[in-house]
């Protein structure tokens, strides 16, 4: 078992674990802490806990230090020079004619390198463009490209639902989600309907997926033939939300709505 801490760098972004080793590290504190990139400023988000090996990437990086009031000046400056950075970024690409969209621009703590995000129809050939930059920066620069899921969790913005985007406000990670899940839960197929404004199936078809895996698992099959207080019939659709079947039932020649406690498989001879 390890001893950890949880360390979130940007709101909804993925959380890391850290050695706290002595420190008196606690939840909703910031932290400076030792990444693959160098020094990072960071929220703890998970209090001290243990968990096993494999839920963690070794070697574990440790906690330096808990941040004080000058860390967070630091870390507002950057963001202010980051978004004089973007302006000037974007000038860069428009001299270059090149076909990137630039999403956002973040300096690292400690300032020894600036990252800017961008989205592409396919490769970009910016190496000019690194040369300026560097060249303006006079630090280490990256550009990373990044799809549109990450583009709308950068930005953010309002969905379908009226709410603010899942991925922008909790969502830590992108779980898969496939158009099976928006069938199984009766979902309109139309992209238009479905789709969240990354263009990509909406992150909440995967949240209620399991409970309908798991309620449809005790209905019986489209097109099994049934018993019920009616009679004999063969299931034409379920609803798995409300628990309810269509059953088409032979006697009465109609289609009536069933409550699942009313429906049971024939058992065969």
């Amino acid at each position: 078992m390890y001893s950890v801490v949880g360390v979130r760098f940007k709101k909804a972004g993925k959380i890391f674990y850290f050695d706290p080793h002595e420190l008196p590290v606690e939840k909703e504190q910031s932290v400076i802490v030792d990444t693959a990139r160098g020094l990072e400023y960071g929220k703890v988000v998970i209090g001290r806990r243990d968990v096993p090996e494999e839920d963690v990437v070794l070697p574990l990086k440790k906690v330096i230090r808990i941040a004080d009031g000058n860390d967070g000046v630091l870390v507002e400056g950057n963001r202010k020079a980051a978004s004089e950075a973007f302006h000037i970024c974007l000038e860069k690409i428009k001299e270059h004619n090149l076909k990137m969209k630039l999403i956002d621009v973040e300096y690292t703590f400690d300032r020894n390198k600036i990252i800017f995000y961008f989205t592409a129809d396919g490769r970009v050939d910016f190496r000019e463009l690194v040369k300026d930059l560097a060249g303006i920066f006079r630090t280490r620069i990256e550009l990373r490209q990044i799809g549109v899921r990450d583009e709308a969790k950068l930005l953010g913005g309002i969905g379908p639902c009226g709410r603010v985007l899942c991925c922008s406000t909790f969502l830590g990670d992108f779980e898969p989600v496939s158009i099976k899940m928006a069938k199984d839960q009766n979902l309109s197929l139309n992209p238009t309907k479905i789709s969240g404004l990354c263009g990509r199936l909406m992150c909440c078809v995967k949240y209620e997926h399991d409970n309908y895996e798991s309620v449809k698992s005790e209905l019986p099959r489209i097109g099994r033939i049934v018993v019920t207080s009616l009679g004999n019939g063969k299931v034409v659709a379920i609803n798995a939300a409300e628990r309810m079947v269509k059953v088409q039932l032979f006697e009465q020649k109609k289609i009536m709505e069933l409550s699942a406690d009313d429906v049971a498989e024939e058992q065969q001879a």
